[in-house]
């Protein structure tokens, strides 16, 4: 009977063992299986990325050679509403997208929730002081006339400008959403006008000066020759950049993508689409 029981319990022994073994391998190939989506999608070769139509296209026509390069194929997808991209891309519609800066980011996941995070720069479009009646800052009369922008987005920004300029001065806890009532110190007695984004730069006729962005200003036919102020790029929140979800941010197309935007044969084209009115921000 004990030479029995022994037989058998080395007969269930094996046979457990052979089970676990079998359990093991089978959870082994669950587990490379679950995997297997997430190493291919980091290792992809073709993109969607998005962005404004316009001029970036000639841009990102020169980033698409780059990227060839690279190894990576690039489908570019255009878009007129600025509210698009994102959602587009939190849908995962497009790769990753390349037309916003910090704020706008900010304010898009706090209002949508989105995980969407900066993968690298690519540019800057300062905004300037146009004055065709002044040729500096020290020829501002008193009491000069400064139109801005009257939107949350955009007047925060020109008054940080007038701000960087010694021209004012504004509470230390404005933010980027500053408003006139916000300044604290105006030596010069500036008449600040609030008025609609798009007047702004149409209204320099009319005014010692005017805080302009590039778009705007290019549509007025203001030129950087009669700029007599212009914000730095150095740490600027409003840099642009390709963004991507976060789920993607290590992925190595991610780093590929960047480098096919950020190098010399792309700046050069950069600057000759857009003359100096904007500026690459890496």
């Amino acid at each position: 009977m004990t030479i029995l029981r022994t037989k058998l319990r080395a007969g269930v022994s094996a046979d457990r063992r052979t089970a676990l073994i079998a359990l093991a391998a089978s959870a082994f190939s669950v587990a490379s299986l679950m995997l297997m989506p997430a190493v291919q999608a980091q290792d992809k070769t073709s993109l969607k990325v998005g962005i404004m139509s316009g001029e970036e296209e000639d841009t990102w026509a020169a980033v698409k050679e780059q990227a060839a390069k690279e190894g990576l194929t690039i489908e570019l997808v255009l878009f007129n509403d600025y509210t698009q991209p994102n959602e587009a891309l939190a849908r995962g519609e497009i790769d990753a997208n390349a037309f916003q800066h910090e704020p706008y980011l900010e304010n898009q996941i706090a209002t949508q929730g989105y995980d969407i995070v900066v993968a690298g720069y690519t540019a800057l479009w300062p905004v300037g002081l146009y004055s065709k009646k002044h040729k500096s800052l020290e020829e501002l009369p008193d009491g000069a006339s400064i139109g801005v922008p009257n939107d949350p987005s955009n007047e925060g920004r020109m008054l940080k400008v007038l701000e960087d300029a010694g021209l004012i001065k504004l509470r230390e806890d404005a933010g980027i959403l500053a408003t006139v009532i916000d300044i604290v110190e105006n030596p010069k007695n500036l008449d600040i006008r609030e008025l609609d984004a798009g007047m702004v730069g149409r209204a320099v006729d009319d005014l010692d000066g005017a805080v302009v962005n590039t778009d705007w200003a290019l549509k007025s036919g203001l030129t950087a020759d009669i700029q007599i102020a212009k914000e730095t790029i150095e740490g600027n929140p409003y840099r642009n950049f390709i963004a991507v979800r976060g789920e993607d941010k290590d992925a190595p197309w991610v780093k590929k993508l960047v480098a096919s935007y950020q190098n010399d044969a792309v700046r050069q084209a950069f600057d000759e689409i857009y003359k100096g009115s904007g500026v690459p921000a890496y």
